[in-house]
């Protein structure tokens, strides 16, 4: 089987084959650095590190070029400046740190390439310079703007003609507009606000431009892939096909389009406006990165997803039986990089799904429980952490992981076991059976078998 992928601009699934399988490029919108992340923030980070690494197992880790950006300029971000006194770059500096550490404990690797906005203002205006040149675009009023009446495949993407996103434009239409939905590629910057001299005046780049510059600057005027969360679709990224087909004479913008869907919390849509927003600093107090990376990848990507408190709990106990059937495999010794098993490769190259890739994790852990002989043993132990590398879990030692929130060091514990079983052979069995008390009271539960003695944390 090869990969296959829902292309949101077509509006079905189709077989991916890369422009040139030696650079396959992936673009992915990152955050607007202006607060902390939030779990809807995170489950694109997640889902799109998942394709990441599966396509650098299918086509090379230096075949694959993975770009992930960062808006850090932006009215919400002027907004936060101005209500703490500062700089635009102390807000974006303070929550650029966050992100990245947030992302980090849910194990998403680092982007190959993650362009600032800041960084790119040039490259911003050469192509509004370009836009107007070839009649897409217009200056007026120290504004620019794209003319979407200029572009006739305009609502592509969104599957909205242009009648109907003109019906559905707000009444009230600024002045400086031809037509209700032609969108800003540079505004004005008054009253302190950070800008860049242009030829248009003093101001700034709109929002929808950023992405087009960073993408023609680092991966080409055509991509293989271009994914987001869904309510970027209209108008973040029909705007984006609309003046990058524009200023680059018609050629394909992105060959694939994904979209993740929305996160729910307790069945009601994540907002300010319902007070649910659920940070991912918040989460980790509460459960491991893994476990949180574990419960976004319940749901296929596409889906929405069903946050609640329940999401948590069942992601770690799901984990702990994968790093208990790793510790059971302790003694076995790799002689070679681990290996994904066909199976999980298999569920991913189904647009990538995920949930049916925890099924057949599920599976490899019912095989490594029952596997007794070295080689069986050797293969069940290569297609957990092979597989598990695809989906960024099972990447820490089993002794840690169950370490994790206990109030006795894992080192006590083992050696707590040792002199239980030191006084089980000497038929000591009242001092075997307080060690087990004392461990069991601290949250540490024994467990007996023909393999020898394993602990586990009591659910």
């Amino acid at each position: 089987m090869s990969l296959t992928i829902y292309n949101s601009f077509s509006g079905d699934r189709e077989p991916f084959s890369p422009h040139d399988p030696r650079r396959v490029t992936v673009y992915v919108c990152g955050p607007t650095v202006y607060n902390n992340a939030h779990i809807g923030n995170a489950r694109p980070a997640v889902v799109f590190d998942v394709l990441v690494r599966l396509l650098r197992h299918l086509y090379g880790s230096k075949h694959v070029i993975y770009a992930r950006n960062i808006t850090d300029v932006d009215d919400k971000i002027n907004a936060a400046a101005i209500s703490e006194g500062v700089p635009i770059s102390t807000i974006t500096g303070r929550y650029i740190e966050i992100y990245h550490r947030d992302i980090a404990a849910l194990g998403v690797l680092p982007p190959d390439i993650e362009p600032r906005a800041t960084d790119h203002i040039e490259e911003m205006k050469l192509m509004i310079e370009r836009l107007i040149a070839k009649g897409h675009a217009y200056a007026r009023d120290g504004h620019v703007l794209f003319d979407v009446s200029s572009y006739s495949k305009y609502g592509a993407l969104s599957k909205c003609n242009q009648d109907e996103i003109l019906a559905g434009a707000r009444v009230e239409v600024a002045p400086y507009k031809k037509n209700p939905s032609d969108f800003v590629l540079w505004k004005p910057s008054v009253d302190g606000q950070p800008g860049w001299d242009s030829i248009w005046g003093f101001g700034r780049p709109g929002w929808h431009l950023e992405c087009s510059a960073m993408i023609e600057s680092h991966l080409g005027e055509t991509i293989d892939i271009h994914a987001g969360g869904r309510d970027l679709l209209f108008p973040h990224h029909e705007n984006e096909i609309a003046q990058s087909v524009c200023a680059h004479d018609g050629k394909t913008f992105a060959r694939y389009w994904m979209h993740n869907g929305f996160v729910n919390i307790d069945h009601e849509k994540m907002s300010k406006s319902f007070g649910n927003v659920t940070l991912v600093s918040e989460l980790l107090d509460e459960a491991p990165g893994e476990a949180i990376r574990y419960a976004l990848l319940s749901a296929h990507y596409r889906q929405p997803l069903g946050w609640s408190s329940a999401s948590l709990v069942l992601a770690k106990r799901n984990l702990d039986r994968m790093y208990e059937a790793l510790r059971l495999l302790e003694d076995v010794r790799l002689e070679a990089p681990p290996i994904p098993a066909p199976t999980v490769i298999a569920a991913l190259e189904d647009d990538l799904n995920t949930p049916k890739a925890m099924v057949e994790m599920a599976a490899l852990v019912r095989f490594a429980n029952t596997a007794q002989d070295e080689r069986t043993r050797r293969e069940a132990k290569s297609s957990l952490i092979g597989s598990g590398v695809l989906l960024g879990i099972l990447e820490h030692d089993p002794t840690k992981w169950f370490a994790q929130g206990l109030k006795v060091d894992s080192n006590e514990i083992d050696e707590l076991i040792e002199a239980r079983n030191a006084a089980r052979k000497a038929k000591n069995f009242e001092k075997a059976d307080q060690i087990r008390d004392d461990l069991n009271a601290r949250g540490v539960v024994i467990e007996d078998s023909n393999l020898g003695t394993t602990w586990r944390i009591a659910k």
